[in-house]
């Protein structure tokens, strides 16, 4: 395993060269962020899809394989396959130069690849849920730094456009709860940001927020230079109105879809996407719940379509 984790960046970013499977395992083990139990499923999964024959770089054969397990295996090597490209993704920009770049780049289209490699399938006769790949959510984001016809979109839609979207993808956010945020929801506790959220039924929550995320909305604040509601519609003069409807929301959701592929995305997809790569991430999901404001840990599971597992259940590490 030592002969693998000790290669140099550039060659971990040759996938031809490498064996993931250590690299990976390793990657887990060393990750102070997830907890023992989930460190362990997502070992299982990965050294359970190797026994197959199966390459952890290939899209394909883990496309084929996740077809055929069930959906709690499926879901925990989906994480394990995410956290592992987004790894080597990480790798090969930081050993780009200018005499490798193209094999560089080649690396991290592969890496993307990867993450949205195993799809979570859904039973027959169950609604569909949709969400997107972190690769995917990095378009949509970029989308609105363009208007449809390829120029350089004005600013004040760029922001807008952008925090709107990033309330319900990078805080979960349901729209209603995104166009009823006011400025003054925007908190400081200790060294990071929070939203105080008024969600269903009147129920307050707290949501931690990236600093990427706080910087847009005083970024967005500083800009149009006033108070109350956060989202806004902008009139014809890029005047900034005093809110913004959740269809104006939803139009714009349709509208940066339209523009990297995905015409039917929908506003609860990016709060879907928040918590499926939360989950991916190794966010537990009684956490993921919680920031969701969902009532119980069911609704949360019906929402990422997890099933119960009943290979390995919390049982299994209790002493008795």
């Amino acid at each position: 395993m030592g002969e693998n984790i000790n290669k140099t960046s550039s060659e971990i970013t040759s996938f031809q060269h490498l064996d993931p499977g250590p690299f990976v395992i390793q990657t887990i083990q060393n990750d102070p962020t997830l907890q023992p139990s989930t460190k362990h499923q997502y070992i299982k999964a990965i050294e359970n899809y190797l026994d197959t024959g199966g390459n952890l770089t290939d899209p394909q054969a883990l496309t084929e394989y996740a077809l055929t397990v069930g959906s709690s295996t499926r879901s925990f090597l989906a994480a394990a396959v995410t956290r592992m490209a987004k790894e080597l993704e990480q790798l090969a920009k930081g050993s780009a130069t200018p005499d490798n770049i193209a094999v560089i780049q080649a690396a991290v289209f592969r890496a993307q690849a990867l993450q949205s490699a195993i799809k979570i399938k859904t039973p027959l006769g169950e609604k569909a849920h949709a969400w997107l790949s972190y690769h995917e959510a990095e378009q949509l984001l970029e989308a609105c730094y363009h208007r449809p016809n390829g120029k350089k979109e004005f600013e004040i839609y760029t922001l807008r456009d952008r925090l709107g979207i990033g309330l319900m993808m990078a805080a979960g956010l349901r729209r209603e709860e995104a166009t009823s945020l006011q400025f003054t929801d925007i908190v400081k506790q200790d060294k990071r940001y929070v939203l105080n959220v008024t969600g269903k039924g009147a129920k307050s929550r707290v949501v931690p927020i990236s600093d990427s995320l706080a910087e847009a909305i005083i970024d967005w604040q500083f800009l149009i230079d006033t108070e109350g509601l956060i989202l806004r519609s902008l009139g014809r003069n890029r005047v900034p109105g005093d809110s913004i409807s959740t269809t104006g929301l939803y139009n714009i959701v349709q509208k940066r879809g339209r523009m990297f592929g995905k015409p039917e995305l929908q506003p609860h997809d990016l709060r879907r996407t928040y918590a499926e790569l939360g989950r991916r991430a190794g966010v537990s999901i009684n956490q993921i719940s919680k920031l969701l404001g969902h009532a119980s840990i069911e609704t949360t599971q019906d929402y990422l379509n997890i099933e119960l597992d009943l290979e390995t259940t919390i049982s299994d590490f209790v002493p008795f």
